[in-house]
């Protein structure tokens, strides 16, 4: 995120103390351009282990690509100048060196081996310090298996282009990296002799903490918001760590023990990831921040945000806060003081680039704070927001409150930490030229590239921090246009909205004359008046969904698509029907293709069913706060005993038929009712109940309408085994399916749906081949050809969610002229599929005729829909899962009226 006030915290994290860095007289004589000639040089040759292996070729010395040892006697006691001046370097020329951090207590390492794999994969040779990894659990060995070199330290200095670390170079290192690219945190506005010294010796720097936040790609490079975000993390471990009670309350028969109430100050990417976690471990956080805007972000993790009674904004340039007026000061002042004596926890986050770090928990707040209280200060190393913090220590104050002033949060968690600056260090330097000279495998320093301009401080010799550098700013909005207002009379202002009226009028009548038109071409082609009740009944119903839907609220939209998904499930009925249409002579084997096709639509649609509930109730679960009320759900099990009892017990007595119907009514209320009760938190979870209700009153309607149908014993038992299978895969899935991955898991299942309608669609023509009637045709060629297009979408919206493919768009050339011609062609089989007679001349017979074209519809439909969604962009995955959720609640309408069936209408 971007618009953060604690993204130079972070960067205050990584960097040394802001005393200035001088580089002694003596090191300078004896380094002039490599290893030191002292008595005691920084590096001794005579510790090397020679026990170095890679897998991969040095491209500079022609080795091969055989496992190869290293040498000590090979000759790396010269350094070579880098290439890299802006001429084009392709990557097989360059070496990334990945230096061992040298700085007392830092355990991460700048590229983790992912991370580097991914330059060995572009062409790029990496050389890695020996142990470079080892205290964020990187072996060598990992590296080596990843395709790099690994080295003592000396030599990575020797073969390296591009050297990468975490912390800046201390004087030992600076003058080894004369005349070579470095990238690293150098925070130039404290360290000001080491910018200097490092531009002196054309080092050129790439100053990892001056990246253009407010360039929305420069987040992909952003180590300040990934290490920000870890801060968060840990600041709320520590605190938890020193907290001498629970975070999340308990009430046993020992007794009541309150949850904790905690306080984050800045609402930053550290901010948000503190709320999260202090959340996630039960506490009741609230919040606070001087720029109104972040107070949605705060209300949408559950924490509450506090207000100041002064209308003031406090966003500031880049996305970091501004100074307030002392009026607001004075305000937020006697807020904080009345919130310290009443919370336990306070994580400080606050920082401003360039100044010193500013007090907001003074000594007046410390006082009333209560014995046992912990601070977490993320501005310790500039000097901190809280009265009494020490750089790297924890103190306890005279009332009993400790302060945590450790800088090195990140640190802390040296793994993630790694993995995640590392992958922000390889992404950045492959967008090195190509980013905006589109030549692959080619790095090329480019100054029309922003993030290069701004990020660049040092280059050939010449000192470009701050003076030559444009910071980025995002584009202004597009001018107005220029107020060419005309005042108008007032019988001018009428005779206008009478215009406008007419014009609507007009519009109105032609959208009614295109929907009559429309029903009656549907009452002149109808098979029964029964197709008419199902399309009364479909546009009732399409009506009720489009006026619940539009309440929902936005937090709540990937419960809701979640929960539609289960509802799809519904498909599950086509294939119910399907098994008990004709004889059974083969036991729980279906022995007709119709019937086949019933078992998987049977079989799908319950793992669906089952799994896509499961997932709802996760989603929701991420959203419970320990506050609220206990939910009482099973007491609806007694108006739920009352449906299926009455359905039992008309079958014992007679009237089922009857009775199935009015369950079955019941079994759409409730669905309808699921996607209402997901307009609001409070209601969701009731929502998500309904909608269970709904699936299982359609259900058990459905068995009730197989028993009319007189279908055999072999039928529900196979209803019941693929049930149960079904059920039982779709929620193994789901509960193993963690919180960031539900998505995707919801596009998965989705799938399986318009898998599912694809199957039913086809059983009920094989089943009832030559005795359809051209509606029920209809039907069953689009019910295939919108479910081809869902299964397939589906799985490529899951497989760009999961990472499995690359979220970039499929750009063919003349992809809207593919995605026509395979629409195209799919309505001329339709044709065929509808009136064989079109192909008699071929001699061909027109059952051959219509399998064939519904067989190639199925194939096409498939084609397009995986064309279309690899066309999006993985960012839109969403909103794909979205529409491909509506193209299966038509797969499912399609289905209603190829059966008659006025529950898969609805």
């Amino acid at each position: 995120m971007k618009d953060t006030i604690v993204g130079a915290a972070v960067a205050a994290l990584l960097l040394v103390p802001s005393h200035s860095f001088t580089l002694p007289s003596s090191h300078r004589a004896a380094i002039p351009h490599g290893l030191s000639t002292t008595s005691s040089p920084p590096f001794q040759y005579a510790s090397i282990e020679p026990q170095l292996y890679s897998t991969v070729s040095d491209s500079k010395k022609g080795a091969d690509t055989t496992t190869k040892k290293y040498d000590p006697s090979d000759d790396f006691t010269g350094q070579s100048p880098s290439k890299i001046l802006g001429e084009k370097v392709p990557y097989s020329d360059l070496t990334v060196g990945v230096l061992k951090e040298s700085y007392p207590g830092e355990n991460r390492v700048s590229i983790a081996p992912d991370s580097a794999k991914m330059l060995v994969n572009a062409g790029m040779s990496v050389v890695v310090e020996t142990g470079a990894g080892e205290k964020a659990s990187f072996s060598d060995a990992s590296y080596v298996s990843a395709g790099c070199i690994v080295l003592p330290r000396e030599q990575i200095y020797a073969q390296a282009d591009i050297v990468t670390k975490i912390r800046p170079p201390d004087e030992l290192e600076v003058p080894l990296l004369s005349k070579k690219t470095l990238v690293s945190m150098i925070s130039p506005g404290i360290n000001t002799d080491l910018y200097s010294e490092l531009t002196k010796q054309e080092t050129n720097v790439f100053a990892l903490d001056c990246v253009p936040r407010m360039l929305s790609r420069a987040q992909t490079y952003d180590v300040l918001s990934s290490q920000a975000n870890i801060a968060g993390y840990r600041a709320v471990i520590e605190a938890a760590n020193n907290f001498t009670r629970f975070f999340a309350g308990q009430m046993t028969a020992a007794g009541k023990v309150p949850p904790a109430k905690v306080l984050v100050l800045g609402v930053g990417v550290a901010g948000l990831a503190a709320i999260q976690t202090a959340k996630n471990m039960g506490a009741i956080v609230r919040a606070f921040d001087v720029r109104a805007v972040t107070k949605e972000q705060v209300e949408s993790m559950g924490a509450t945000f506090l207000e100041v009674p002064i209308q003031e904004d406090g966003a500031g340039a880049g996305g970091y806060a501004k100074e307030m007026s002392d009026e607001y000061k004075a305000a937020q002042a006697q807020l904080m003081l009345d919130q310290a004596g009443d919370v336990d926890v306070i994580i400080t986050t606050a920082l401003i680039p360039g100044r010193q770090a500013p007090i907001l928990v003074n000594q007046e707040m410390l006082d009333v704070m209560k014995p046992g209280s912990v601070l977490v200060d993320l501005a310790a190393a500039n000097g901190g927001n809280v009265a009494q913090t020490e750089a790297n220590k924890v103190i306890t104050t005279a009332n009993g409150v400790t302060i945590i002033g450790y800088t090195d949060l990140p640190s802390r968690l040296a793994s993630t930490s790694s993995t995640l600056f590392g992958n922000n260090v390889a992404k950045f330097l492959l967008s090195i030229g190509p980013q905006t000279t589109k030549e692959k495998g080619i790095f090329q320093i480019d100054m029309e590239d922003d993030a290069v301009q701004n990020m660049l401080i040092a280059y050939d010799g010449e000192a470009r921090w701050p003076d030559k550098i444009t910071p980025f700013s995002p584009p202004p909005p597009p001018p107005k246009a220029a107020d060419d207002t005309v005042e108008l009379s007032e019988d001018e202002l009428l005779l206008a909205a009478n215009e406008q009226q007419k014009a609507d009028f007009i519009r109105n009548a032609g959208i009614a004359s295109a929907a009559s038109f429309a029903l009656l071409a549907f009452g002149f082609n109808a098979g029964s008046s029964d197709d008419v009740s199902l399309l009364a009944t479909f546009a009732l119903a399409g009506l009720a969904g489009y006026q619940v839907v539009w309440g929902v609220a936005p937090a709540l939209h990937s419960p809701l698509m979640a929960v539609t998904n289960a509802i799809s499930g519904m498909t599950a009925v086509g294939g119910m029907l399907l098994l008990a249409d004709g004889s059974q002579s083969g036991g729980l084997i279906p022995d007709s293709p119709s019937h086949w096709m019933g078992a998987i639509a049977t079989l799908l649609s319950f793992v669906n069913i089952a799994g896509g509930f499961l997932i709802t109730v996760k989603m929701l679960d991420l959203f419970k706060r320990p506050e609220d009320p206990s939910d009482y759900f099973e007491f609806y099990a007694i108006p739920s005993a009352v449906l299926v009892g009455g359905l039992g017990a008309a079958y014992l007595g007679g009237n089922l038929e009857n009775v199935s119907g009015t369950v079955s009514i019941a079994a759409a209320i409730c669905c309808i009712a699921a996607i209402a009760g997901l307009a609001d938190q409070k209601t969701a979870r009731t929502g998500n109940v309904l909608g269970i209700a709904g699936v299982s009153f359609g259900l058990a309607s459905t068995l009730a309408d197989m028993s009319i149908l007189g279908a055999e014993a072999a039928g529900f038992q196979q209803v019941a085994l693929l049930g149960g299978v079904g059920a039982t895969a779709g929620a193994a899935v789901a509960s193993r399916v963690g919180p960031t991955e539900l998505p995707q898991t919801v596009a998965a299942f989705h799938s399986l749906v318009g898998l599912a309608a694809m199957a039913g669609a086809a059983g009920e023509y094989l089943g009832n081949a030559g005795n359809l009637d051209t509606g029920t045709l209809a039907a069953i060629y689009l019910a295939v050809f919108i479910g081809g297009i869902t299964f397939t979408g589906s799985i490529i919206a899951f497989s760009k969610l999961s990472g499995m493919m690359s979220s970039s768009p499929l750009q063919l050339p003349g992809r809207d002229q593919l995605n026509l011609g395979m629409v195209s062609t799919i309505a001329l089989g339709m044709a065929a599929f509808l009136n064989p007679a079109v192909v008699d001349s071929a001699g061909i017979d027109p059952d051959t005729v219509q399998l064939a074209s519904l067989t190639f519809s199925a194939i096409l439909s498939s084609i397009l829909g995986l064309h279309l969604v690899a066309s999006i962009g993985g960012p839109d995955m969403p909103v794909v899962i979205t529409v491909l959720n509506s193209y299966s609640g038509w797969a499912l309408v399609a289905e209603g009226f190829l059966l008659g069936n006025s529950l898969l209408a609805q």
